[in-house]
């Protein structure tokens, strides 16, 4: 792997959504991923958690193979913890057959990814004010309405995702001027437009 290369995602699987399917645990892995580095104590802070719940989903997703110690940090006893990898793939066709349990599994997950986007727009929505007027143009809040297959929307989904990776490390100069973090939050799902009979006018 060179050095600009982004890391494959991690393919979730029944037993890594074992480790994985909590909110906590999610918020966890996703703050590593975000900032960097962390003790139980600071991840705490941040997530208005207790130390206690944190150390203990921390280690959680250690024996699941999401996170591990960070190299070179921590003095005594501090324990600094660092995400294993930056990405995961997720695919409802790997738990077509699952058990109700696993199913279950994948519902939290689902729902706690629906949040973080909610929360994450949210986020933005109320501190737009103080990004710059170039970070003001480029964001956007967008929606579509498309009449699709089932065929051309995994089409369009595997174009918007190979689109989206030929921009990763675009701006890998540490200088460029404004260069930040961004989110792209992608959705795509059928919609019911048909009004069912107790809807319609007597």
């Amino acid at each position: 792997m060179t050095e600009h290369e982004t890391p494959a995602p991690r393919r979730l699987d029944a037993r890594s959504l074992r480790g994985l399917a909590h909110p906590l645990r999610m918020q966890l892995l996703d703050a590593l991923r975000l900032h960097g580095p962390a003790t139980a104590s600071q991840l705490a802070e941040r997530l208005g958690e207790s130390s206690g719940a944190t150390s203990y989903h921390l280690r959680q997703l250690a024996d699941h193979g999401f996170v591990e110690d960070a190299p070179g940090r921590g003095k005594g006893r501090e324990r600094w913890w660092q995400a294993v990898a930056q990405g995961l793939a997720y695919d409802s066709a790997d738990f077509e057959d699952a058990s109700p349990e696993v199913r279950g599994l994948t519902e939290v997950f689902l729902q706690e990814g629906a949040a973080r986007h909610a929360r994450e727009l949210a986020t933005w929505i109320g501190s737009r004010d103080r990004l710059s007027t170039a970070w003001s143009r480029a964001t956007d809040m967008s929606d579509m309405t498309l009449r699709l297959t089932p065929e051309i929307a995994l089409e369009l989904i595997e174009q918007m995702h190979e689109l989206i990776d030929g921009y990763r490390n675009r701006a890998t100069d540490a200088d460029a001027p404004e260069a930040r973090q961004v989110r792209v939050h992608t959705h795509l799902f059928p919609i019911d437009t048909h009004r069912s009979a107790a809807a319609e006018p007597t």
